[in-house]
């Protein structure tokens, strides 16, 4: 099984939710940003979301577009991304990765070479924003057929005639994006989501793991309790932003996996 599969199924067993954190890559520096990903596993983290930075992210909120703008300063680059991959590998060969980000940078290096040079240094899944269903053809595809699952979004606006769509091709687990926007514009709330995913639920066996609006560790318990496992993402990067040291932010990463990891299983 792959390592996302393998992270899921033993979960299960566990009767335990998932905790899923984004950063960014080269925020704020390489070896910075190494460190807190470095750091992830130990502070209870199940899955890692890398972000890829990119210079028109449309799906990011202020936190998050600074964060890529801080990264890019800072010399940051598809490759410089992998590279991180690739040294996190050396220590870890168990957590999954998952690279978020947009199609451009991936295109212009090539999408064999791309998928050829991400499995080769430990990616375990594409979220790529910017890639409808319809262009499975493009990436989503070939990258599975390099082992690497394409993990879909789906919003409160995928309504009944257009998930099946969504999911027909996916692989690894479903994101249900909480709100409609961009991230950290809103607090994401359990009762609003709890029927969303039970939706998604009927039409897939793949674990439904909520994002966007979850920044306390009482926020990823609700959310966790009602689905699959939770991501964090703008409420890490925006310590990282304020330049808190190392271990700080992964105290709070600490905090926020064990508020998600109270919301047992059935």
């Amino acid at each position: 099984m792959s390592r996302i599969a393998t992270a899921f199924a033993r979960l299960k067993a566990a009767r335990r939710k998932a905790f899923v954190s984004y950063i960014m890559g080269g925020d704020p520096d390489f070896d910075t940003s190494l460190a807190i990903m470095q750091g992830l596993p130990a502070a209870g983290v199940d899955v890692i979301e890398l972000g890829v930075p990119f210079t028109d992210p449309m799906a990011d909120g202020p936190t998050i577009q600074l964060a890529g703008q801080r990264a890019l300063e800072a010399g940051q680059t598809l490759e410089r991304t992998l590279e991180m991959v690739r040294r996190f590998r050396e220590g870890d060969d168990a957590t999954p990765i998952v690279l978020m980000g947009y199609y451009n940078p991936i295109y212009n290096r090539g999408v064999e070479r791309f998928l050829n040079d991400a499995a080769t240094a430990g990616v375990d899944g594409l979220i790529v924003v910017d890639l409808p269903p319809e262009e499975d053809d493009e990436l989503c595809l070939p990258a599975q057929a390099a082992g690497i699952d394409f993990i879909r979004l789906a919003t409160p606006t995928t309504d009944d005639a257009r998930l099946p769509r969504v999911l027909q091709n996916s692989s690894g687990f479903v994101y249900y994006v909480s709100i409609t926007g961009i991230t950290g514009a809103a607090a994401a709330q359990a009762g609003e989501v709890a029927p969303e995913v039970a939706r998604i639920k009927e039409a897939t066996d793949l674990p439904v793991i909520v994002g966007f609006g979850i920044n306390t560790p009482d926020a990823a318990h609700e959310i966790a309790s009602i689905a699959d496992g939770c991501v964090v993402g703008s409420a890490i990067v925006k310590l990282i932003g304020e330049g808190r040291p190392v271990d700080e932010v992964l105290a709070h990463v600490r905090a926020l996996a064990e508020g998600a990891h109270r919301g047992q299983g059935s």
